[in-house]
């Protein structure tokens, strides 16, 4: 889903261009759409004897998938404002 690049490697137009297109929506409608439908799993896994264990899992997938998304923000928007300050 999101792939780890090598931002040091980047220009500063490049990493811009990835910080717009990871802000867009075109990524954050398909990561909302797994992370409700793993909730609702799990609500579902909940009420009807589904089992601790797989609501847990169930429940923790969408933290990790979103962690990861602001990991890579956050790592992206780090290098430009490094570069930014370099300038």
């Amino acid at each position: 889903m999101l792939s780890s690049k090598d931002y040091s490697k980047m220009t500063l137009d490049e990493l811009v261009a990835e910080e717009k297109k990871l802000k867009s929506q075109k990524i954050k409608i398909p990561i909302a759409l797994i992370a409700g439908f793993l909730v609702g799993l799990a609500v579902w896994s909940a009420t009807h004897n589904g089992g601790f264990v797989l609501t847990v899992v169930l429940l923790v997938i969408p933290f990790l998938i979103g962690s990861r998304y602001s990991k890579t923000l956050k790592s992206l928007q780090a290098e430009i404002s490094r570069r930014d300050s370099v300038r």
